[in-house]
C-alpha cells in the first residue's frame, strides 16, 4: 500500500531560527516524519537576529528535519547566500538556489524560484535577487520536459516562490509578478507557496484549463504564509500530505470540488512580459489591447502558426538523405524502408554504427507513428546483437547544428552498464549542463516539439535529455563514451582523428553486416 509523503512550508522566518526549528521539532514527533521543510520568503533577517543560526552551524544545536530554502528577496541579504560549498549552510539546513526542479526520493516535485521580477528596465541583467523571463522559461521548461507524452502532462506538485503571482488580491498587493502567474499556469503546481506579504492567505481551488500539454484540467491551490512568531499569530506553517503527481490516480487530479474559482491567470495582459508563441495555451491566456486600450482575443488569422519549422533542405545535397549521391554507400549495413543502418564515420571502435532516417526529417521527435515503429525496430534488432556479444547498446541523438536525424549507437561490456549514466552525470557536471530523466521513450510525443535538444537512451531503458543547448559542445556523445570510466580513448573524442582509408571501412562493413545478419529485419 503506497503511503502519501510528508511535507512542511514555512513563510519567512526572518531570522527566527530558534522558534522555527523547535516549532517543526514538535509538529515532526507529533505528525511526523516529514520528508523535508521548504522555507519561501526571506529566510534570513537583521544582523543580531541571523545569531541564533551560530549554535545550529557550530553543532550544539540540531535541525530535525531537512530544510532547504529559497535565495535573498533583497540586495542587502546576498551576503549570506555567498560561498556556500553546494548550497549547504550547515547540517539539514540547504540553499535550493535560484531556480530549478527538486524531485525527492519519493518522487514529489518541487518547483522552485527564487527572489522577485526584476524591473522590465534591467533587460537580461539582473541582481542575485531578482528573476528574469529566462529564469522562468528555464523553471517551465524543467518542468514539461519531464512529461510522458505530449498530451498527459500531470504538473508538479508543489511550486515554492517568494513572490505573489499576479491576479491575486492586486488591491492589497501591488509588487506581484505575472511572469509566476504565466509560470504557474503553465507549469500546473497541485500547490503554490509563497509569502513576503506577511499575511497567510488561502483561496479556494482553482483548475488550469487544458492546452497543448495536457488534455486535463489540473487544479491548484495557492497559499501565501506569514512570518514565522508573527504577533496575530496567522498561520505560517503548513504540513502537506500527498502522493507524488506521477503516482496520483488520474481521478484524484481531475475530480473537481463544490468550491473551486475561475483561474486568475487566464486573461491577463503580458504584452512586453511574454510574447504570445511562449505559452502553451496563447489562445485562453494571452490578449492584445485595440487601439482603444479595449481587451480582445487575437483573431484566427493573426495567431501565429505554432507548428515546428521545419529547415527546407534539398535531399539531393544532404550528405545523409539515401537519395543523395553524396551519401558514402559503401558504408550502408542495412537499409529499411525509413531508415537505414550505417557504419560510423570516424568510428570510436568497429561497434560504432548509426541509425539514419532515409528521407530528410530533422530530429526524431518530428517522426510519424510509422517512422517510430520502424526506428523501434532498428534499436531493438541492435540491442539483441549487442546481448549476443554480451554487451548493452547505448543510443543518443543531438537535434543541434546538424539538419538530418542521426541517431548514434555503440556497445559496451554489460558490466559497464551502470557506469554510462554516472558517466553521463560526470561529463554534464564538467560543462555545466543539466539533464532531465525521462522514462523508457514510447513515442516521438515524448520530446521535445520545438527547440534543439541532446538525447540518451540508455541501457536500463530511461533516457537523459537536455535543451540546455546554448554553446553545447558537439562531441559530448563521444566524450562520454571516450572517458575513463568507460572505453578510456580520449584520443578518440573528435571523429576527424579516427577517420579510416576506404578498405577498413568496407572490411568492417562486411564482418558488422555478418554479425547483425541474424537480426536484420529488413531482409523479411
Amino acid at each position: 500500500m503506497d503511503v502519501n509523503n510528508k511535507i512542511l512550508v514555512v513563510g519567512d522566518v526572518r531570522g527566527r531560527f530558534k522558534q522555527l526549528f523547535s516549532r517543526v521539532e514538535q509538529v515532526n514527533k507529533k505528525a511526523g516524519p516529514f520528508e523535508i521543510l521548504c522555507c519561501v520568503g526571506d529566510f534570513f533577517g537583521a544582523e543580531k537576529q541571523n545569531e541564533e543560526l551560530i549554535a545550529y552551524k557550530n553543532g550544539f544545536k540540531h535541525i530535525t528535519v531537512p530544510t532547504y530554502i529559497l535565495g535573498p528577496n533583497k540586495e542587502e541579504d546576498k551576503k549570506y547566500y555567498e560561498d556556500l560549498s553546494d548550497g549547504e549552510i550547515c547540517t539539514n539546513l540547504t540553499y535550493l538556489g535560484k531556480r530549478g526542479v527538486y524531485t525527492l526520493s519519493s518522487g514529489v516535485k518541487i518547483a522552485y524560484l527564487s527572489g522577485v521580477e526584476a524591473a522590465a528596465s534591467s533587460g537580461t541583467k539582473c541582481s542575485e535577487h531578482e528573476f528574469t523571463k529566462a529564469d522562468v522559461q528555464a523553471v517551465r521548461n524543467s518542468c514539461l520536459i519531464a512529461k510522458n507524452c505530449g498530451t498527459d502532462y500531470r504538473g508538479v506538485d508543489v511550486l515554492l516562490t517568494s513572490q505573489w503571482p499576479y491576479g491575486m488580491q492586486e488591491e492589497q498587493n501591488s509588487k506581484a509578478s505575472k511572469l509566476i502567474s504565466f509560470l504557474c499556469r503553465e507549469i500546473k503546481p497541485r500547490y503554490h507557496f509563497c509569502a513576503i506579504n506577511g499575511v497567510y492567505y488561502e483561496c479556494p481551488p482553482f483548475r488550469m484549463p487544458k492546452d497543448e500539454t495536457t488534455q486535463f484540467e489540473l487544479c491548484t491551490r495557492f497559499i501565501s504564509l506569514a512570518d514565522v512568531g508573527n504577533a496575530n499569530k496567522a498561520k505560517y506553517i503548513y504540513a502537506l500530505s500527498l502522493k507524488p503527481v506521477d503516482k496520483a490516480r488520474l481521478l484524484d487530479l481531475v475530480q473537481k470540488t463544490t468550491n473551486e474559482i475561475e483561474c486568475p491567470f487566464i486573461g491577463l495582459k503580458m504584452d512586453g512580459v511574454i510574447n504570445q508563441n511562449e505559452t502553451s495555451e496563447s489562445r485562453q491566456y494571452f490578449y492584445d489591447m485595440d487601439s482603444s486600450g479595449n481587451r480582445k482575443r487575437r483573431s484566427e488569422t493573426d495567431k501565429r502558426d505554432k507548428r515546428p519549422r521545419i529547415m527546407h533542405i534539398d535531399q539531393d545535397n544532404c550528405w545523409f538523405c539515401l537519395s543523395s549521391e553524396k551519401v558514402e554507400k559503401h558504408l550502408i549495413i542495412a537499409v529499411g524502408e525509413r531508415f537505414y543502418l550505417a557504419l560510423a564515420k570516424g568510428p570510436i571502435n568497429s561497434q560504432h554504427v548509426l541509425i539514419l532516417s532515409t528521407q530528410h526529417i530533422p530530429c526524431a521527435a518530428q517522426l510519424s507513428s510509422e517512422d517510430w515503429e520502424e526506428l523501434l525496430k532498428f534499436k531493438n534488432a541492435l540491442r539483441k546483437l549487442f546481448k549476443s556479444l554480451g554487451q548493452v547498446a547505448c543510443f543518443t541523438e543531438r537535434h543541434y547544428k546538424t539538419s538530418h536525424l542521426i541517431i548514434d549507437v555503440i556497445g559496451f561490456e554489460e558490466g559497464y552498464a551502470w557506469k554510462i549514466k554516472h558517466s553521463f552525470e560526470d561529463k554534464a557536471e564538467e560543462f555545466n549542463l543539466e539533464f532531465e530523466t525521462l522514462p523508457a521513450l514510447t513515442s516521438p510525443k515524448m520530446l521535445p516539439e520545438v527547440g534543439p535538444y541532446f538525447l540518451a537512451e540508455l541501457p536500463d531503458d530511461t533516457a537523459l535529455i537536455t535543451r540546455q543547448m546554448k554553446h553545447f559542445p558537439l562531441h559530448f556523445a563521444r566524450d562520454v563514451f571516450c572517458s575513463e570510466n568507460l572505453l578510456n580513448c580520449d584520443e578518440k573524442v573528435n571523429w576527424k582523428d579516427c577517420l579510416l582509408d576506404n578498405e577498413e571501412e568496407k572490411a568492417n562493413v562486411v564482418e558488422f553486416r555478418k554479425r547483425f545478419a541474424p537480426f536484420d529485419f529488413t531482409d523479411d
